[in-house]
């Protein structure tokens, strides 16, 4: 009898998390605690006028506030923050908001440690060798998982691309503030983008080519939370339990990256998000049933749990029946949820051998658990507006 043999694996996990209601008071001293003096707050104007950034200020003395941060950041945000950030003899950062603040902060720290700019540290050129300054993630969505993640996302439009910096515990958060409280009253629209990036997150993490143990239980806790929770999030912006499981799916979703990366998915989501600017969650949810679709046949057992997860009734069937049932509960979701087609979000079908270039280029293809080509995302992305258009 033969004896498959693992190959050697490493889980690293370099964030303190705190978590809970009113979390949020603690965040002075945990920022005091780490020797930083003079903080500077990554945020934007939504968080601002949504009166989070003051709540966070209430513990938080000296800081400086940094509150241009956009959807999707770029290399110039980056270089504009790191600038201030040295100017203002800043030691130490917070980032208050969603995936975008959280990435802009984390770019900061690379450039504030290594110097040069954020373009030099695209994962496969610099190495990241040193630890960026104290860092302290606050979510103010449940979704992206940047909180406890071990990359950041930045847009270069001079390529039309977006690019991932990090696959190192040096890039991580020192602590993740996760206050559900800060998510109430989100609205439906993001909340449900964000919540099935989370969902997204535990799909392609536990069917993708890097999945090991600690990772697999992440990724099924993202799953079966999402699943259980978004719709209830998105009716009830109030319901304190859904938000908490929420911001909990969002967290493990992080957790499932590892220092590894996704599949077909995302190497398609955030490909095309440099080319249209539109939500990631959003975008990655439209074109994640299509990819679970072509995935499927490669690893049905995988995808049949995930079925279980998804709270679909698989009993008695095979795996890739099971596996099938489990998409089209995702189908559901995703309708149930309101994810706008991808017609909604920018797109033509006439771009489509363009998005299928660029998504066979993104280096998270090389993860998908089936080998994809480009007319393979081609019918990927056909079927995905299909979808869109109320096709089968």
């Amino acid at each position: 009898m033969s004896v498959e043999i693992e190959t050697v694996r490493t889980v690293e996990v370099p964030t303190r998390m705190v978590h809970g209601p009113e979390a949020i008071r603690e965040l002075g001293e945990i920022v005091r605690g780490l020797g930083v003096e003079r903080p500077f707050l990554v945020t934007d104007r939504g968080v601002v006028s949504a009166g989070l950034a003051e709540r966070a200020l209430e513990s938080l003395r000296g800081a400086f506030v940094f509150d241009a941060v956009r959807a999707n950041p770029d290399v110039e945000l980056v270089a504009e923050a790191s600038a201030l950030y040295r100017e203002e003899g800043c030691d130490g950062l917070v980032a208050l908001g969603g995936g975008s603040s959280m990435d802009t902060a984390k770019g900061v720290g690379v450039e504030v440690a290594h110097g040069g700019s954020i373009l030099d540290y695209e994962y496969g050129r610099t190495p990241i060798d040193r630890r960026i300054p104290p860092l302290v993630t606050v979510p103010t969505t449940a979704g992206t998982g940047s909180e406890v993640t071990l990359w950041a996302v930045i847009t270069d439009h001079e390529r039309g691309i977006k690019f991932n910096v990090g696959g190192t515990p040096l890039i991580g958060a020192h602590v993740a503030v996760i206050d559900p409280t800060l998510t109430l009253g989100l609205p439906p629209a993001i909340t449900a983008a964000t919540g099935m990036d989370a969902l997204s997150h535990g799909i392609e993490c536990y069917t993708c080519d890097y999945h090991q143990p600690f990772t697999d239980a992440a990724a099924l806790a993202a799953i079966e939370l999402s699943a259980r929770w978004l719709r209830t999030a998105c009716k009830d912006g109030k319901n304190l339990e859904a938000r908490t499981n929420m911001a909990h799916a969002a967290t493990f979703g992080g957790l499932a990256y590892g220092t590894e990366s996704a599949g077909a998915a995302h190497a398609m989501s955030q490909s095309a998000g440099g080319l249209h600017d539109c939500p990631h969650g959003a975008l990655t949810a439209r074109v994640l049933g299509p990819v679970c679709e072509f995935n499927a046949p490669a690893a049905p057992e995988r995808y049949a749990r995930i079925a279980q997860a998804l709270g679909a009734n698989v009993y008695g069937m095979e795996p890739l029946e099971a596996a099938q049932a489990g998409i089209e509960e995702l189908y559901r979701l995703t309708e149930d949820v309101g994810i706008p087609t991808l017609q909604e979000l920018g797109f033509s079908e006439e771009e489509i051998p363009l998005l299928a270039k660029i998504a066979y280029e993104d280096p998270q293809t090389v993860g998908n658990p089936r080998e994809v080509t480009v007319p393979d995302y081609e019918e990927i992305y056909r079927n995905a507006f299909a979808r869109g258009d109320g096709g089968k």
